[in-house]
């Protein structure tokens, strides 16, 4: 009876994981969790048997110190997030230097009276285990809540599967073949619109259009995106429809993305395009719905973390050593990007690539040159926009980049090439911070115009510029690329544009007179 019962250390160690899980679980999956809690799992039994051996076999009172380093160890990027630049008088104390100092001292005086203790600490490991039973349970009753309502969703909602069979497939003469484009569609996150830039950002992009118009580029100068968010605005451009009828499937309040991810993923214009014999190429972004296909029959992937991984990173201790684990990689993702989209017109056959490459958007990896910029936790957060140097030192890089691909894909096509690029959304450097709420739920009429204006350039060869307008919206642009290329029979929707909140994503309001300047 006095044997020790203790199973808190392994919870503990699997509790952020599964937390985590819980709050991220429209974007994550359980695959995504095995491994961290399996090296979290690894980590703390090879230190409950380091302190069973100190502590000369006492093992609850290395069970205790084990489950003490685990809380502090988790808690620590969550804290830090909220202390990161405090300041007293001039004296910045909001510092890792001067966490880590706090952090050990916490563990060191706890450590200390743990171990000199006389009492079996008997009671106290049953208290634990009974906290972290409780915390595990609460995290998986969400997670099941969540798994009925979206059963539901799956089953009578609006959206299903789709595959192709080999009747469904076209069969595509050479002849055939050599007249079709390939087509690239590049999604560059949070690039804003010309007149945004110079007005919010004070930076002329002119060097950037010129560029363009010399390569024979439509630029939208009127151009705004449909959807404020990534995942509402790509789910709703690959599918060439409007989305405001999520609203009714997964309910005004929620923020759930699992629909739209499987839209992005499974798209009608993918769909379409398989379906006359093109190969599905995907590039991997490191985050959400575009991090990976299973869809595609060509995936290029790269090395880092993904957004899940960054985010236990970031809310754990490793937070410290985030330039080497999240920045260095996300750098090298992006470079890795369009070096590896400058070959793919070497791959035979027709071609349907998508990439989302997240740049201008915040973390800031480059200055103008493609340096590393120094900065860590400031990256995380609305408050990133307001850096305004460093958004537009990034998007110049970027702007380098994309002009060096651009030549790549139009010098190595063995027929000219349909090239689209967009951004998902705009930027957000006017936006409030301190406004009472929350400030994407309070937004003015300035931050409508800048969030939703958007860099949204074509080059659609043999004429198909001509069919362009200045205030085309994602929504029609494969609609009009397919009416033009392959004669479908798509109607051009009305140029709509709907605003919502990270809060309320499915909360549409219509701001299209607001931003075309037609209220």
């Amino acid at each position: 009876m006095r044997k020790a019962f203790i199973i808190h250390p392994f919870l503990f160690a699997v509790f952020p994981i599964i937390f985590l899980l819980t709050y991220n679980i429209g974007e994550a999956s359980f695959l995504e969790i095995l491994i961290p809690s399996a090296i979290v799992l690894g980590f703390a039994i090879l230190l409950l048997v380091f302190g069973w051996l100190v502590l000369k076999r006492n093992i609850r009172k290395s069970a205790v110190l084990v489950s003490l380093f685990l809380i502090l160890f988790f808690s620590y990027g969550r804290i830090f997030d909220i202390v990161q630049g405090f300041q007293i008088g001039s004296f910045v104390i909001g510092r890792h230097r001067y966490l880590w100092i706090l952090w050990g001292i916490i563990f060191i005086v706890c450590a200390y009276f743990i171990i000199r203790t006389k009492k079996d600490l008997r009671n106290f490991t049953n208290i634990l285990n009974v906290v972290a039973i409780v915390l595990i349970v609460y995290s998986l009753v969400n997670i099941g809540i969540y798994k009925v309502k979206t059963r539901n969703i799956w089953q009578g909602g609006s959206w299903e599967e789709k595959s192709i069979s080999s009747e469904e497939k076209e069969d595509i003469s050479s002849s055939e073949e050599e007249s079709l484009p390939d087509i690239y569609y590049i999604i560059l996150d949070g690039y804003a619109r010309s007149d945004v830039l110079e007005e919010i950002f004070d930076y002329d992009n002119s060097e950037f259009n010129e560029f363009l118009e010399e390569r024979d580029f439509f630029i939208a100068y009127g151009g705004h995106s449909n959807y404020a968010q990534t995942f509402l605005s790509l789910s709703s451009s690959l599918n060439m429809e409007y989305i405001n009828y999520l609203t009714d499937t997964v309910g005004e309040e929620s923020e759930d993305m699992k629909l739209p991810t499987e839209m992005i993923q499974n798209s009608k214009v993918m769909f379409f395009l398989k379906s006359k014999g093109y190969k599905f190429i995907t590039s991997s972004s490191g985050g959400g719905a575009t991090d990976h296909n299973k869809y595609a029959d060509l995936e290029l992937r790269y090395g880092g973390l993904n957004e899940f991984l960054t985010l236990l990173v970031r809310t754990s201790m490793l937070n410290y050593f985030e330039l080497k684990l999240i920045k260095e990689p996300a750098r090298g993702r992006v470079l890795d990007s369009f070096d590896q989209l400058a070959g793919v017109p070497e791959i035979k056959g027709l071609k349907f690539v998508f990439a989302h490459i997240i740049s201008p958007h915040p973390p800031y990896l480059f200055d103008r040159d493609g340096n590393p910029v120094p900065g860590g936790a400031e990256d995380i957060g609305i408050f990133r926009w307001k850096r305004t140097d460093d958004y537009v030192n990034q998007l110049i890089f970027i702007n380098k980049k994309t002009m060096a691909l651009i030549d790549e894909i139009l010098s190595k096509s063995d027929r000219p090439p349909v090239i689209i690029i967009q951004a998902d959304h705009g930027s957000a450097a006017t936006f409030d911070y301190k406004v009472e709420g929350g400030v994407w739920d309070h937004p003015t009429e300035d931050m409508y115009n800048e969030r939703m204006s958007i860099l949204n350039i074509y080059h659609l060869p043999e004429g198909g510029n001509s069919m362009l307008y200045d205030s085309i919206t994602p929504v029609n642009t494969f609609r009009l690329i397919f009416n033009y290329y392959f004669n479908t029979d798509y109607e051009l929707l009305d140029d709509q544009v709907y605003y919502s909140s990270y809060n309320t994503p499915y909360k549409f309001i219509n701001v299209t007179d607001i931003v075309t300047g037609d209220n």
